[in-house]
Parts: C-alpha cells; sequence; structure tokens
C-alpha cells in the first residue's frame, strides 16, 4: 500500500516518553540527574585519565575514548528531551534531527568498536604480558580508536543523508528521539535502499564487534584456566571484571531491543531500552569504572585531596576550574529555573513556593559570592582579592547564609501549619506573614553581616596576607588580625549560637508537633500524604545542618583546616546545586 499525503516536511513532533501532564515534571527531575551524573561522570572520567601520570596506559586510552563516546551520544538526545519536558510544543526542525540523528549513530557506533578495541587490550594484557607495551604501542592505540571514529563518520553521513535525501509524507510523529528506524516509517517513497544499508551496517557492526569480543574472551578465560596460581587467576578476573560489566550492560540492552520476536515487540520495550543505552548506560559507565578499579579510586581520591589544600599545581588548574564551572553552572541553571517557575507558573502561587522561591535566591546568592573568584583563581598565577573585594565577599556571603537558617525554619513551620492546622492554612499563612518571615531574616542576616565585617576590617591585620582558604571567611581572617580580637570572637560565637539553636528550635519544634499529628491519623493514605510534603525541606534541612555540624562541632583533637574547607565546599558550592534537584525530584 502506497503512502499519500506527500509534504515538504520541515519539522518533526516528538512524542516523548509519556503524554501524562502529572508525570512530565518529576522525569523531568529524574533525567536531569542521570544526565547530570553521566555529564560529570564522563568529564571527570576524561580528565582523570588525562592529567593523572598512573593512568597513562592503554586500558586508560581506551577508557577515556569510551567516556567521549558516552558523553557523546548522551548529549545528542539528554538536553533535547530535557526541553520536552518543560515546553508545550515538542517539535524538532528538519536540520536538528537529522544532525541529532548524526552525532547519535557516529557516537553509538563507535562505541561498539571501542569496547572491542578494549577487549583486545585485555587480551594482550593477560595473554601476552611481556609484550603488551611492545604490542599496544601508542600508535596502535590510536590507530584501534580512530579508525572506528572515521568508520562511525561515513556511515552516519551515509544514512542521514539517504533518510532526509527522500520525502517524507504529513504524518511527522517521532516516538522519543530521531533515531533511524522511526525516521523510516515515515519516508513516502520505496526506502528498500537505506533498509537494505543499515540492514547490513548494523549486522557488520554488531557481528564484528561481538566476535572480536567472544574471541579475546575466549582466549583470556584459556590462559587464566593454565594459570597455575590461584591469586594470578583472581587478578586476572579482576582486569576484565569492570569491562565485561560494561559490555554484558550494552550488548544485552542492544539485543534486548533488536533481537526480540514480532510478537513481543512493541513502541513501548523500545522507548524502556533507548532510554536505558542513551541516558543510563553513559551514567553507569564512569560508576562501574570508578567502583571497581582501585587506580581510577587512588586518582579521585588524590584529585580530591588537591581540590581541598588549595592547589596550586599547574596542570591541575584547568581540570578543576572545569569541574567547578559545572557545579556553578547547574547552580544557576536549577535555582533561577526554581525561580522563575514559582514565579510564572500560577499553580506555585502558595506559600511553600514562596518559601522556595527565596530559598533558591539564597543558594543563588551564596554560590555567586564565592564560585565566580575562584573560578578566576584557577586561570590566573597571582591569587588575589583586594582588601575591599575581601571585605564585601564575607559580608555577602554571611547575609545569605544567615538567611537560609531563618528561611529553611520557616519553612519548616509552614509545613507544620499545612499538616496541623489545614482548615487555617490560608488564614494563618497569609501573604503578610509570609513577607514578614522573609524580611525579618534579610534585616537580621544584614545587620549581623555589616557588624562583624566592619569590627574585623577596622582592626589592623599582621605582615602574612596570606588566607588559606578559597574565599574570604571570618574564621580565617581572625588568625591574621594583630589587635586584640577577643571581642570579635565572642560575638561570632554568640550569634552563631543564636542563629543555630534558634532555627534548629523551630526546625525540631515543628517536626515534632507534625510527627505527633500524623501518627495521630486514622488514614494510611493520609500519613503517606503528610510524610511527602515534608520529605524535600526535611532533605535539605539534613543535608544543611548535618554539613554544619560537621563543621563547628569536632573533637579539638580531630579539626583540620583541610576538615573546614571540605565542609566549605559542600556547603558554599554542592548544597546549592542540589536544593533545586531534590526540590524538583521530590515534588510532583
Amino acid at each position: 500500500m502506497e503512502k499519500q499525503n506527500l509534504t515538504v516536511v520541515t519539522e518533526f513532533i516528538l512524542m516523548g516518553i509519556t503524554d501524562r501532564p502529572e508525570l512530565q515534571a518529576p522525569l523531568f527531575g529524574l533525567f536531569l540527574i542521570i544526565y547530570l551524573i553521566s555529564l560529570m561522570g564522563n568529564m571527570g572520567m576524561i580528565i582523570l585519565t588525562m592529567v593523572d601520570s598512573r593512568l597513562q596506559t592503554p586500558m586508560y586510552f581506551f577508557l577515556r575514548h569510551l567516556s567521549i563516546t558516552d558523553l557523546g551520544y548522551s548529549s545528542a538526545i539528554g538536553p533535547k528531551m530535557l526541553v520536552n519536558f518543560v515546553v508545550d510544543q515538542n517539535t524538532i526542525s528538519n536540520h536538528l534531527c537529522a544532525t541529532q540523528l548524526t552525532f547519535f549513530l557516529v557516537f553509538i557506533i563507535c562505541e561498539l568498536f571501542v569496547l572491542s578495541a578494549m577487549s583486545y587490550d585485555r587480551y594482550v594484557a593477560i595473554c601476552k604480558p611481556l609484550l603488551y607495551t611492545v604490542i599496544m604501542s601508542q600508535r596502535v592505540c590510536w590507530v584501534l580508536v580512530a579508525v572506528p571514529y572515521l568508520y562511525s563518520v561515513i556511515i552516519s553521513l551515509l544514512i542521514t543523508i539517504k533518510i532526509f535525501a527522500l520525502p517524507f509524507c504529513g504524518y511527522r510523529i517521532i516516538s522519543h528521539f530521531c533515531d533511524s528506524l522511526p525516521l523510516i516509517s515515515l519516508l513516502c517513497s520505496n526506502t528498500h535502499e537505506i533498509e537494505i544499508i543499515i540492514l547490513i551496517s548494523a549486522g557488520f557492526n554488531l557481528v564484528s564487534s561481538l566476535v572480536v569480543l567472544l574471541f579475546s574472551y575466549l582466549l583470556i578465560l584459556i590462559a587464566i584456566f593454565r594459570m597455575n596460581s590461584a591469586e594470578g587467576r583472581q587478578k586476572a578476573l579482576s582486569t576484565c571484571g569492570s569491562h565485561l560489566t560494561v559490555v554484558v550492560v550494552f550488548y544485552g540492552t542492544l539485543i534486548f531491543m533488536y533481537v526480540q520476536p514480532k510478537s513481543s515487540h512493541s513502541f513501548d520495550t523500545d522507548k524502556v531500552a533507548s532510554i536505558f543505552y542513551t541516558m543510563v548506560i553513559p551514567m553507569l559507565n564512569p560508576l562501574i569504572y570508578s567502583l571497581r578499579n582501585k587506580d581510577v579510586k587512588c586518582a579521585l581520591q588524590k584529585f580530591w585531596k588537591f581540590i581541598l589544600m588549595g592547589i596550586t599545581s599547574s596542570e591541575l588548574q584547568l581540570p578543576l576550574f572545569g569541574v567547578f564551572f559545572i557545579i556553578y553552572a547547574i547552580t544557576v541553571v536549577g535555582n533561577l529555573g526554581m525561580i522563575i517557575l514559582t514565579k510564572l507558573d500560577s499553580h506555585l502561587h502558595t506559600p511553600m513556593y514562596f518559601f522556595i522561591r527565596h530559598l533558591a535566591f539564597i543558594d543563588l546568592g551564596n554560590s555567586t559570592v564565592i564560585c565566580p573568584k575562584m573560578l578566576v583563581d584557577f586561570l590566573v598565577d597571582h591569587k588575589a582579592i583586594s582588601f575591599y573585594a575581601c571585605a564585601i565577599q564575607l559580608s555577602f556571603f554571611l547575609t545569605f547564609i544567615i538567611s537560609e537558617f531563618f528561611i529553611l525554619s520557616a519553612m519548616a513551620y509552614d509545613r507544620y501549619v499545612a499538616i496541623c492546622n489545614p482548615l487555617l492554612y490560608n488564614v494563618i499563612m497569609s501573604q503578610r506573614l509570609c513577607h514578614v518571615l522573609v524580611g525579618i531574616p534579610y534585616l537580621y542576616s544584614i545587620f549581623q553581616a555589616l557588624l562583624f565585617t566592619s569590627k574585623i576590617f577596622t582592626l589592623h591585620f599582621c605582615g602574612s596576607n596570606v588566607i588559606n582558604h578559597f574565599y574570604c571567611d571570618d574564621v580565617f581572617l581572625l588568625p591574621m588580625l594583630c589587635s586584640n580580637s577577643q571581642e570579635i570572637q565572642l560575638l561570632i560565637i554568640l550569634f552563631s549560637a543564636l542563629n543555630l539553636i534558634s532555627s534548629l528550635l523551630v526546625v525540631l519544634g515543628s517536626y515534632i508537633l507534625i510527627l505527633i499529628a500524623i501518627c495521630r491519623m486514622h488514614s494510611a493514605e493520609g500519613r503517606k500524604k503528610a510524610f511527602s510534603t515534608c520529605g524535600s525541606h526535611l532533605t535539605v534541612v539534613v543535608v544543611f545542618y548535618g554539613t554544619l555540624f560537621f563543621m563547628y562541632l569536632q573533637p579539638q583533637s580531630t579539626h583540620s583546616l583541610e576538615n573546614d574547607k571540605i565542609a566549605s565546599v559542600f556547603y558554599t558550592l554542592v548544597i546549592p546545586m542540589i536544593n533545586p534537584l531534590i526540590y524538583s525530584l521530590r515534588n510532583k
């Protein structure tokens, strides 16, 4: 039967993962987290294998290229899929669809042969260890990745050009993303040639790469059985463990997707499989290698240690700039998105989202006071901050960090009223009261920040002007004062105790009353609903206060500047990044 309604198609409609509106926001949060973990994991693996001297071996060379391919095809699909969750018109232009298909095919085909090259590398390492460095020379390694890249570019361009050179019918709906098989079903003219090309290339890619894999592991298995030492066998198997896990997950998904019987085949199973190999596998691969590999774990520990020591090593400046730039970019996008969403969406004009908006504003302010200057310091040799800039940074940092205590308290009180006095909620949590509950903390924190800053910067500093930290914090500035700092130290202790204890009492008091009210509920569904409304806030509270307790309530014997830096990195950079993720993931 011929396809009718021949038109010039300029864009396609992507059906996406689900058409249920109530699932759009939770799925957006879930896939945003998956994509960010994938992005950071693979970027981290690429950086680690480039900068760490112990990871300059053929095995880690291939692992770096596996991360590049994972990052490539997840980035070809992920961002567009995330955008489609938050917009009404899920369309993709003809040219953008062709671009997405090209890049997806390049990286997915390339991954097949990179995995084959990695299996060959393991075969040489186990079966011919004495000749390993000779056989797996730098030249051979480059050939084993360059040929797959060139081949995959040729195949992807051939398939894309063949598909988009043919006319499409009026029906232009695609399931999930621009893949070759869904696009072929929309073509009006004879698709026999392109189907044959795809079938032959897919068959060749899968069979040839799988033959290399199976043959390599067969020879490895024979070599292992011939070993006399149990320790030698265990060591040989452990070197293959990570790669074998990745291979089983990747090929298992592809075989499940493309080698199903016709009777059980459906677009829903295709979607599940395609989500798994385009989003989940690129997230899992760096985790598998970092969890199962001692060298990678040691390199990660070394990398983290350098961050906390205020690194000066020139070769690590650029990689660390990349890591913290990604963290800050996620923080800005996440918190700005939360502010805009809670402002524009009429469904979110409630006291709860009013406080979430101010929490996002504080998190954005807190990280913006610290991070831009820190990023600049990674790129310059002279890491200096002027006297006045240091005072300004301290003032704004204290303003935002103190405000966060009391905003979290206000949010706890809001949850108490919502659960314990639901009928009076709108009366008690009036617009006026909400503004008072954020206005007073802002005024109080500004007063306290100005008091501390003026007290510190009106005193004399000693000759040493080196701050052993990545920003101007009062704790690190006090040891540099020449004159008597007892008064300012006493003020800091008193106000810090007041801020921590008063805000914590409100939070604990609110949650004790909430718990009593929940225990009195007869309905299991009612209890579950009450707990779910507190889940996000409780997670944020535990993370925030837990970090502060770790920093300030350590025994003197275990306390160190390195521990302070760990906590500082966490509550100035990591917490502002994860707070909007927590609220978007746990909130319908």
